[in-house]
């Protein structure tokens, strides 16, 4: 198995995305096959890191998904696989479990630890301390400093982690030019960054240059999971699928799309904001999350495409929305300015952006009815991640049963009406026995 390594650091904020980006195409330029996948449930940064890397990159999600399900993501056939994690390095869930240090220590993969020192000297020898011995089963095997102001608070901060043994593997410069844009749900699509090559090449020569990359591959390790990889995910939503792909439906798990077609669908690709409808002959629809709430006068007015959905659903075709999507499919959607904007009027909710309102976390869901996710009971993992309320909706039949990650009822989740369904949920995996 391709030798691994994570990237994480001790809270969100330390720079660990950037500099996984700058390492990515850095190695890549080196010469090196180097893959990458995220920890956790980010639809935004595995886009950067193909972009990086030339190669997809894969969510590998412990709290969300089986066991097998992780083995098997992380099966590439690449000389060196990098996994950045999410969060602090032991921050996870609410009960506690899906840290980045659980897929470390479940993989064997050694972590590699980003310390945003630009506020610190002596104090970051502490934090090293504390995060190098926390856990027994994670092993912290190097550090990147990042931020470093000066040579002199390079030299201050290597000085006072001499001690520890831990190698420190390079010194990062603070450097504006290295901020990524972001909005309500991360950082701004890699699609919409206005000069992405230009931005991953500065990060790659920066990290090039401070960062000893030999010594880095040499700490990666050969993932030692205790089950084989195995299973899909989820069945395919059709044997033709039609999805939604652009730039407001963009969150789609790559591993979700890679699994219906390894089970034998066809995946047609079409453009909402360019007014395409699904494929007449596709017998399943999916519309991912993403950011409609940004183009809902747009999508409105796009008679092609909720003309294709409504038909769709009137020939019996399964239509499944995720967060995003499901908006889409309601009657309407309310922007932050409070303008309503009709949509397909196939499920009998309204959403509104005009009072933001975060609803996060994971989520164990169980389906209350036969649909194109599975029978009734079929048991899923997933999360939540918006901040669209529903301002209005009928008396229908919801889809889900749902439960916080602690295992707290959260009642009823989404709608389903014939062939139609959808909820604010994002599936990851099947739940395991």
């Amino acid at each position: 198995m391709t030798p691994g390594l994570v990237i994480a650091a001790p809270h969100s904020g330390s720079g660990k995305t950037v500099v996984t980006l700058g390492l990515l195409r850095a190695l890549r330029w080196a010469g090196v096959a180097v893959a990458s996948c995220k920890v956790g449930p980010d639809y935004i940064d595995p886009r950067f890191h193909a972009a990086a890397s030339g190669w997809p990159c894969r969510n590998l999600d412990p709290w969300a998904m089986r066991p097998e399900t992780l083995a098997r993501l992380a099966g590439l056939d690449a000389e060196l696989l990098v996994v950045e994690g999410v969060m602090g390095l032991f921050d996870g869930a609410a009960d506690g479990t899906g840290s980045t240090a659980d897929l470390a220590a479940l993989a064997g993969w050694p972590v590699v630890l980003v310390m945003d020192v630009a506020r610190q000297g002596q104090s970051a020898a502490a934090v090293l301390h504390g995060f190098s011995r926390f856990r027994d089963d994670v092993a912290v095997a190097g550090v990147i400093l990042n931020r470093v102001g000066s040579d002199s608070h390079e030299a201050m901060i290597r000085a006072a982690l001499a001690p520890s043994g831990v190698p420190v593997l390079g010194a990062v410069r603070r450097d504006a030019a290295l901020d990524l844009p972001s909005r309500h749900l991360g950082l701004v699509q890699a699609e919409e960054h206005a000069d992405l090559d230009a931005f991953l090449d500065r990060a790659a020569a920066l990290l090039g240059a401070a960062v000893d990359l030999e010594a880095l591959r040499a700490l990666a390790r050969p993932a030692g999971f205790a089950v084989p990889g195995a299973g899909f995910a989820l069945p395919p939503l059709g044997q033709r699928t039609a999805v939604a792909a652009d730039a407001a439906f963009a969150f789609a798990y790559p591993h979700l799309l890679e699994d219906w077609r390894a089970q034998g669908a066809e995946l047609l690709p079409f453009s909402p904001l360019a007014d395409e409808a699904p494929d007449p002959a596709a017998d399943a629809v999916y519309l991912p999350g993403g950011y409609p709430e940004l183009h809902a006068g747009r999508l409105a007015g796009n008679r092609r495409f909720l003309g294709g959905l409504r038909a769709a659903a009137a020939r019996g075709a399964a239509v499944y929305g995720e967060c995003g999507g499901y908006m889409v499919l309601g009657e309407a959607l309310e922007d932050a300015d409070g303008v309503a904007h009709a949509m397909a009027g196939l499920l009998p909710v309204v959403t509104s952006f005009a009072k933001r309102t975060l609803h996060l976390g994971y989520r164990r869901a169980a389906t209350l009815a036969d649909s194109a996710l599975g029978p009734a009971g079929t048991a899923l993992r997933g999360h939540e991640f918006h901040y669209a309320r529903i301002v209005s909706a009928e008396t229908g039949e919801p889809l889900f049963r749902v439960s916080d990650a602690r295992g707290t009822d959260l009642g009823a989740l989404g709608s389903r009406r014939g062939t139609v369904c959808g909820s604010f949920l994002h599936v990851v995996d099947r739940a395991g026995s």
